[in-house]
């Protein structure tokens, strides 16, 4: 008697640079730039090494990718407009891709051979600046002050020891305990009487701090 034959598989997308680089970042989300290897990446692709060698020289130049793809993610509105909303907009959704992609914060300004979506995003940001009246000495302050908040508030905000609000909650009575009230008042405190309250999240203080800043530069660039 005759096996039949099984159905066939769904066909598999083409290998191409994007479905390397997007299958890269997606690694990299999971589990962190610092595990993905040309090895690993071949196996969740389901081809051989020396086929992701066809499409790109090596894993520095996937990386390369993966940032050029970061950088399109983010908003960019439109020149015409108050520089302080464009800047915050642009702030408010680069924190949102960043907390997407932790792994990158370390990387976007790295790169020795930047792309050309870099290069767009760094021309328009100084283009709100500019274009707002803001001095260029005062642009490249509050450009180098911004991204460093962002990227800086990416990073803890990626690395807390809790997964979030209700992982906080259940272990709420085991943190409070730990922290001895005659030994440290303030943080008990803090702990018991604020980072603990329903609604409470460390990323609440990003638009805060964001808004203090752009207030800030604002200030210091119409002085000046």
């Amino acid at each position: 008697m005759t096996t039949p034959p099984k159905p066939d598989r769904e066909a598999r997308a083409p290998l191409s640079v994007e479905r390397v680089i997007d299958t890269a970042m997606q690694l990299s989300d999971e589990s962190g730039i610092e595990k993905l290897t040309i090895r690993r990446l071949a196996d969740e692709l389901d081809v051989t090494p020396m086929a992701i060698y066809r499409y790109t020289a090596s894993k520095d130049e996937i990386v390369d990718g993966m940032v050029e793809a970061v950088f399109t993610e983010i908003e960019l509105p439109a020149l015409e407009g108050d520089w302080r909303a464009a800047m915050r907009q642009r702030c408010v959704s680069m924190h949102e891709v960043l907390l997407r992609h932790p792994w990158a914060p370390p990387l976007m300004e790295s790169r020795p051979a930047p792309g050309p979506a870099l290069l767009h995003h760094h021309d328009v940001v100084l283009g709100y600046l500019r274009q707002g009246g803001v001095p260029l000495p005062w642009a490249a302050h509050a450009y180098a002050i911004l991204d460093s908040y962002v990227f800086g508030f990416a990073m803890q905000e990626a690395n807390l020891p809790f997964g979030g609000d209700e992982q906080i909650g259940e272990m709420a009575d085991a943190i409070v305990s730990s922290i001895p009230a005659h030994l440290y008042p303030y943080l008990r405190e803090f702990t018991a009487e604020h980072a603990l309250k329903p609604g409470y999240a460390f990323g609440n203080s990003f638009e805060v701090g964001l808004d203090l800043i752009l207030d800030a530069i604002g200030a210091a660039a119409t002085a000046h």
